[in-house]
């Protein structure tokens, strides 16, 4: 997922298939169609992670076959997307997970962008343990615990410490932080991308090794690789305040849409749909699944979601 100077969960582009928010900063190359005065067409930030790219493919097909807009997509990192979407080079952001500064630079100070609404769907990040290891040693889900388990989590990578699994060091993570606040015998290794991440959990689910990893919810590999939270010192208002003293869990975070204020003031039926657009967690991993998955194109997955549940996305119609 911010999730993040942060997800899970979760996560339609142009569209890069699960590689997870580490693309480049690509605000230099946003559509042509951004913004275009006049114009019926639309842009949309595509971050990388398959729950966001879910958002974006089901929006742009029924943007483009209900509405008849002209849909055009850019993928871009998830603190450069502000800056895009700021500038008018995106109309919109369909799955934010929480940036205080972008928020009060952009929203509340320039006023550049506006919040577009709650996407429906609740992210959390958390340090995950596969179930199957959780099951055998109850005590790993206190964070207290954790060191004793170090050398079991050990890797090449993590230089005789244990291994704490990222995925895109552009993610919003606190990981380094907590390892070093909380006294922790680990070292966060970068996976480098969601679709590496995923790749390294499903082998060590394939051979029931354990492993931690940095993971959010609500996330399709879930489903299919069962992992159960550690429990780190709990979440309080303000703990996560200052990035290099973290020392508390991540907050769970209502999911938001952003859009540029002067497309949200000149965008017509767009906008209302955009600002309607609010499905659950089922619903996007339904999408999410078929992407990843069953490996259908963001397109088709997006056609099938929009085939079978008319009755939800009716009412995001102007």
């Amino acid at each position: 997922m911010r999730i993040r100077t942060m997800p899970a969960v979760a996560a339609g582009c142009g569209l890069l298939l699960l590689t997870g928010c580490g693309a480049a900063d690509m605000t230099k190359q946003a559509s042509p169609f951004a913004n275009a005065r006049g114009a019926r067409t639309v842009t949309l930030s595509v971050q990388s992670w398959v729950g966001a790219q879910a958002n974006v493919a089901v929006a742009q097909y029924l943007l483009e076959h209900e509405l008849g807009y002209r849909v055009d997509t850019v993928q871009v990192d998830e603190v450069p997307a502000w800056d895009a979407l700021s500038q008018g080079r995106v109309d919109a952001i369909l799955e934010d997970w929480g940036h205080p500064e972008q928020e009060q630079r952009y929203v509340e100070d320039k006023k550049t962008i506006v919040n577009g609404g709650d996407l429906g769907v609740t992210g959390h990040i958390g340090w995950f343990v596969p179930t199957y290891f959780a099951k055998q040693h109850p005590d790993v889900t206190d964070w207290k615990n954790l060191d004793k388990y170090a050398d079991r989590f050990r890797t090449p990578e993590s230089g005789g410490k244990g291994q704490l699994l990222d995925g895109s060091p552009s993610y919003v993570t606190n990981d380094k932080a907590l390892v070093k606040n909380l006294n922790l015998d680990y070292r966060v290794v970068f996976a480098g991308s969601e679709a590496a991440q995923i790749t390294q959990i499903q082998q060590f689910a394939k051979e029931k090794k354990p492993f931690l990893t940095y993971w959010y919810t609500p996330q399709w590999l879930s489903e299919q690789v069962p992992m159960t939270e550690v429990e780190l010192p709990p979440y309080e208002e303000g703990c996560d305040a200052d990035p290099e003293k973290v020392a508390c869990a991540y907050p769970h975070t209502p999911l938001q849409k952003y859009l540029n204020a002067d497309f949200a003031r000149s965008g017509g039926e767009a906008v209302e749909l955009l600002r309607n657009f609010e499905w659950t967690t089922e619903d996007q991993n339904e999408v999410s699944l078929m992407i990843a998955e069953q490996k259908l194109s963001p397109r088709e997955a997006a056609k099938k979601w929009v085939d079978g549940h008319r009755s939800v996305w009716e009412k995001w119609l102007p």
